[in-house]
C-alpha cells in the first residue's frame, strides 16, 4: 500500500519503478526534464531510521536512476534534494541538471538555475499524455540498462 507521500506524488499513475524499500515516481512538476522523487517505503519520517537493507537498496536504486537519467537526459551534474517539509515521509527529489536546454517533444526544459541551486519554482506541469510518453521513455531506458 503506498503510503501518504507517494500518493501525493501521484502512485501508481507516475510510477517508473519499485523496490521493497523505495519507490521512484516521475515528478509532476519537471524543474528539469526528467526530475524524479524517490521515496521510501518504509515507515520511517527520519533518514536515520531507515533500516539496514533500506540502505543497501538504495544504493541500486540511485545507480539505476542516474544510469537511466544519463541516457534519456544527458545531465551533466544531479541533485538529491530531501525537502521534507510537507510531505513527512522520508524521500528525495531527484533533479538532473545540465546547462542549456533538453527538449521533448514539442517542449523545451530550462534548467534555470544552472549552475547554482536548482529553481523549483518554474518547474513545467506535465499534461497526461506527456506524463505517459515521459514515463515509457524513462521504464525504457530503465529495463534496458538499469534495472
Amino acid at each position: 500500500m503506498a503510503n501518504a507521500t507517494e500518493t501525493q506524488f501521484g502512485d501508481p499513475t507516475t510510477r517508473l519503478a519499485q523496490t521493497d524499500h523505495w519507490t521512484v515516481l516521475l515528478r509532476p512538476k519537471q524543474p528539469t526534464l526528467g526530475s524524479l522523487v524517490l521515496i521510501c517505503r518504509e515507515p520511517v519520517r527520519s533518514f536515520a531510521e531507515v533500516s539496514v537493507p533500506g540502505y543497501t537498496d538504495l544504493r541500486d536504486v540511485m545507480r539505476c536512476i542516474e544510469s537511466t537519467l544519463r541516457h534519456v537526459v544527458a545531465y551533466e551534474r544531479i541533485n538529491y534534494l530531501m525537502l521534507m517539509m510537507v510531505d513527512p515521509d522520508v524521500h528525495f527529489h531527484v533533479i538532473p541538471r545540465y546547462q542549456g536546454s533538453r527538449q521533448f517533444g514539442d517542449v523545451e526544459f530550462r534548467d534555470a538555475g544552472w549552475p547554482g541551486p536548482p529553481a523549483l519554482g518554474t518547474a513545467i506541469s506535465l499534461d497526461s499524455a506527456m506524463n505517459a510518453e515521459l514515463l515509457t521513455l524513462l521504464r525504457e531506458a530503465w529495463l534496458r540498462g538499469a534495472g
